[in-house]
């Protein structure tokens, strides 16, 4: 019988996180679901943690190209028509994949939602800040300052990616926040208000933690630009928020001795103004 949902996890160097991932998607309290890890060429042991699982997942190795390419290559091999995904330092309660599933089932013309989440940082929990929190339906002018959807609290139809596409290879960084803005031009991204992940921070291989995320945020915003699906007022939006990460990043490489860089990330988002 063929899966209804597909799970993909995507790992690099996680071998203890990862295999805590695996075991909450395998603790779900519903069935009818595949588990594919993708390992993004890891140089621990990872391959051999999760060989004791079995058949339970399936488990793919690429050569280290990135996660993009790794969530890419999991909805390559995946079959079923809905798609989750769990990063690899996240968890899942057990009943994240029957709620969710349960709610794109009753709302057949939604293409993608996400769940509320639990934060924990270095081992405790904490609490969102107010611009962390995460809203429902139209989110396309609140996502563009930050990125407010977490793949690991996505479930999405794979007829999504026909649409807007996949992630982006290139980008090592932002790679959600490009693709969560595309999908949110034009499509709706409900809030499954229940907490049912984990989100896992604070340790040292977090990406978000690293200060060049915003150069990639801001090639994302470009590629926004230049897509032309954008409505004059979603155009404006998206270029205020280019403006000012470009205003920004500019004058933290001017603080750092980068003048070229600085300079000509001040001088970028005039580039896409548009003339009254």
């Amino acid at each position: 019988m063929s899966p209804e949902i597909s799970v993909i996890i995507p790992t690099y160097n996680r071998a203890a996180m990862v295999v805590e991932a695996v075991e909450s998607v395998l603790a779900q309290d519903t069935d009818g679901f595949e588990l594919i890890v993708v390992d993004d060429g890891s140089t621990d042991d990872t391959e051999n943690r999760l060989a004791v699982f079995g058949s339970s997942l399936r488990y793919h190795r690429q050569e280290n190209t990135g996660v993009s390419r790794a969530r890419n290559l999991g909805v390559e091999l995946s079959r079923a028509p809905l798609v989750a995904f769990l990063d690899s330092d996240d968890l899942w309660l057990p009943s994240k994949l029957r709620i969710q599933h349960g709610y794109m089932a009753k709302h057949p013309e939604i293409l993608i939602c996400q769940t509320e989440e639990i934060w924990w940082r270095n081992g405790r929990r904490v609490n969102p800040k107010r611009h962390h929190q995460k809203q429902s339906g139209d989110i396309f002018k609140a996502s563009l300052e930050l990125c407010l959807v977490s793949p690991s609290a996505v479930m999405m139809r794979r007829e999504l990616f026909k649409k807007v596409g996949y992630f982006d290879e290139e980008l090592r960084m932002a790679e959600d926040y490009d693709l969560w803005l595309r999908v949110a031009i034009d499509h709706p991204v409900p809030l499954i208000a229940e907490p049912l992940v984990i989100k896992r921070g604070g340790h040292q291989d977090q990406l978000s933690k690293v200060p060049a995320i915003d150069r990639y945020r801001i090639k994302a915003l470009e590629k926004l630009l230049n897509d032309g699906r954008l409505s004059p007022e979603q155009y404006e939006w998206t270029w205020q928020a280019l403006k000012h990460k470009c205003q920004i990043y500019g004058q933290g490489c001017l603080k750092r001795g980068k003048v070229k860089e600085g300079e000509h990330y001040l001088a970028l988002a005039e580039k896409y103004r548009r003339k009254a």
